[in-house]
């Protein structure tokens, strides 16, 4: 019986050269938004990443890019509320979006948030699909399962991202991914394969970049 949810392969030769092309391009930020009338111009594939606080999320950008500092950690979790636009080369977006599971924002500021997130996932067509990152030591929150409830009703294809994967012994992780695996049945927009990565080791990487290069 085949594996639900098994961790996607490492690319092959070929498409590890064409994710690496993607990636050599440049790397730069456009902008942050705040509300919809602010996105750039719906002119090439985007891809978007969405993770709580402290997942891991600004490392595995600068990780993918190659450059340091592109996405910038806020030193508050939870205080970043925009959706933050990089382009990659002349064909990609890459969109940041705002850490999840802090409740130290107003509720207001939550409030119009959430609302701008879920125009965002419903409303742009050009969104090929998202990334949920997950911390490889914690597996699946419930807050984690909002944004995957969020991302099944805006009918985007999201793919599972696990994260820090060099903190957590081999004998361990076995368990984490069997957790994992249960919380993404439950969701029918989970794209039915994992992604392994550390930031700080580079693992994952090259797969990672080869899948978003399969997504133009």
């Amino acid at each position: 019986m085949q594996l639900q949810f098994p961790l996607a392969e490492a690319p092959d030769e070929f498409q590890t050269e064409k994710g690496r092309k993607l990636f050599a391009g440049e790397s730069l930020f456009v902008k942050g938004v705040v509300a919809m009338s602010g996105l750039p111009d719906p002119d090439r594939v985007e891809v978007c990443f969405a993770g709580r606080s402290n997942v891991g999320k600004s490392s595995l950008i600068n990780a993918l890019t190659g450059t340091k500092g592109l996405a910038r950690a806020s030193n508050t979790p939870g205080r970043t509320q925009e959706i933050n636009f990089f382009t990659q080369g002349p064909e990609l977006y890459l969109v940041d979006l705002p850490g999840y599971g802090y409740a130290n924002a107003p509720l207001k500021v939550v409030e119009k948030w959430q609302k701008l997130l879920k125009q965002y996932l419903s409303g742009r067509q050009t969104l090929r699909r998202a990334f949920v990152l997950i911390d490889c030591r914690h597996g699946v929150k419930p807050v984690d399962d909002e944004i995957m409830k969020l991302l099944d009703s805006s009918a985007v294809t999201f793919q599972c991202v696990l994260t820090k994967a060099d903190k957590v012994k081999v004998k361990d992780r076995e368990k984490v991914l069997e957790q994992v695996r249960g919380a993404l049945a439950k969701h029918p927009a989970a794209y039915p394969e994992i992604i392994l990565t550390s930031s700080e080791k580079g693992d994952g990487i090259a797969t990672l970049r080869s899948v978003i290069a399969g997504l133009g």
